[in-house]
């Protein structure tokens, strides 16, 4: 990691060279690998990678604050990059908001990453994709297995240094039965945990299942949330609900100390738990920050800003967008309400048994209702109260007196996602929660399945 925190000190050191005494900088380094094989068609049709190295420099001089960043980490490129941004700062209007430098502090250790995820070949990823294609039984399958390795360093001119790396690797795949899909995705710290074959044979498993669906009246539901579908809650709160410039906005549903959720709710942003840099892109140090505990608001997100506007600390949640867009968790997990080593429920058996047994378990305490795979195509309609609509996707099935016994055409919805979670409105959750891969490599959803009182389901998914 020498490389990435040469690369910062030689900028922090360029600013003082040349913005001169009391100009304020922070820069982060990182080295990022992406290497990602697609399968279509049953059969591998692309293998990419790519390594990239980046330098993100902001800097407040003369009262006014300008950031700037560069691919090009040569001695002439890191030297025009600080020249543009003292540039920019001349032309931005006055920051009284600034809230300085982070000062030297301690940064806890990272978790171990995995040297054997971070550099793995195509063939090992091929090797999953062939274990999810043979494990599809002979359905058309597609999707993708990817590794990431992030290699990155902090430094600024308070004298604050961190250095940290991760690995992570992630599969997501469908198998498709006469135009009907049945999805599977998983990711993980270490690729020997991703099992081609178990995802391949949920994903057929599901794809069989959802044939012939039937139509059902718009109307509240009782639902099982599979994680996938999860995950689309945890990242709307994400953004939306968790977010400190919101909630200092009062933009957010956000208020601290009120149970707004039920018991078995508690949310975790917790960028520990898995090889994560330990700390965020102002050198702060990142720890396990409890948001919801057993259904009661506890905590918001800071950087700097708005910690100072808040007259709260940094939970070290900055990121390179959050002075405009606000610091937001990306590494939230939603605790299971159970112990992880309960009984087990096995799937009952029916059209469309669950083939995961915490699945199985709320679905068989469901006496009518849908069960539900997957949410796509969401959209904010009221940011204050988070009502969100969208569509279902990749399976959803009628259970009666808690089998399932057929398969639902998709449907839309039109839902509070607090009030889906409100205290009373969550009759069960899975055992174990279940991370997701996400559309970037630097965030994290990890949630049970649910079993929830109700979910308005507004139409069809053609209106």
């Amino acid at each position: 990691m020498s490389t990435e925190l040469d690369l910062a000190g030689q900028v922090v050191e360029l600013v003082r060279r040349l913005a001169g005494p009391g100009t304020e900088a922070e820069v982060v380094a990182e080295r990022g690998e992406l290497a990602l094989t697609r399968f279509a068609n049953s059969a591998i049709h692309q293998n990419v990678s790519s390594v990239t190295t980046a330098v993100r420099l902001r800097l407040h001089r003369e009262g006014r604050t300008a950031a700037g960043g560069s691919t090009v980490v040569t001695g002439d490129g890191l030297r025009a990059l600080v020249e543009r941004t003292i540039a920019a700062s001349r032309l931005c209007p006055p920051d009284p908001a600034w809230p300085g430098l982070t000062a030297p502090t301690s940064i806890p250790d990272a978790a171990d990453w995995d040297a054997a995820t971070a550099h793995a070949g195509p063939d090992e990823r091929a090797a999953r994709v062939r274990a999810f294609v043979h494990a599809a039984g002979g359905l058309e399958a597609a999707g993708f297995c990817r590794t990431t390795h992030r290699v990155g360093a902090f430094a600024n001119t308070a004298g604050q240094t961190a250095t940290g790396r991760a690995a992570e690797a992630a599969m997501d795949g469908i198998a498709r039965a006469g135009g009907v899909d049945g999805m599977a995705r998983l990711a993980a710290d270490r690729l020997a945990d991703l099992d081609g074959a178990t995802l391949g044979a949920r994903a057929a498993a599901k794809a069989r299942a959802g044939t012939d669906p039937v139509e059902l009246p718009p109307a509240a539901y009782q639902v099982v949330l599979e994680p996938e579908a999860v995950a689309d809650l945890l990242q709307n709160f994400s953004t939306w609900g968790f977010n400190g410039r919101s909630y200092i906005e009062r933009r957010s549903f956000a208020a601290l100390g009120a149970a707004q959720f039920d018991p078995k709710v508690t949310l975790v942003d917790d960028p520990l738990a898995g090889p994560e840099w330990p700390f965020d892109t102002e050198g702060t140090a990142r720890r396990r920050l409890v948001l919801v505990d057993e259904g009661v608001t506890r905590a918001v997100t800071h950087d700097r800003r708005t910690a100072s506007t808040a007259k709260a600390e940094s939970t070290g949640h900055a990121t390179g967008d959050s002075a405009t867009s606000g610091p937001v968790p990306h590494h939230l997990c939603l605790l299971p309400a159970g112990p992880p080593d309960a009984a087990a429920v096995e799937p009952t058996p029916g059209p469309a048994a669950p083939t995961d047994p915490d699945t199985a378990a709320l679905v068989a305490g469901m006496e009518r209702g849908l069960l539900v795979t997957d949410l796509w195509y969401t959209r904010v309609l009221d940011p204050k109260s988070l009502v969100i609509t969208g569509l279902t996707r990749n399976g959803v099935w009628l259970v009666e007196d808690g089998v399932v016994t057929r398969a639902v055409r998709d449907l839309r919805f039109t839902q509070s996602y607090p009030r889906a979670l409100a205290p009373g409105a969550v009759l069960g959750t899975g055992r174990r929660a279940v991370r997701q891969p996400a559309r970037w490599d630097t965030v994290r959803w990890s949630a049970p399945a649910l079993h929830l009182a109700a979910w308005n389901f507004t139409g069809g998914a053609s209106g």
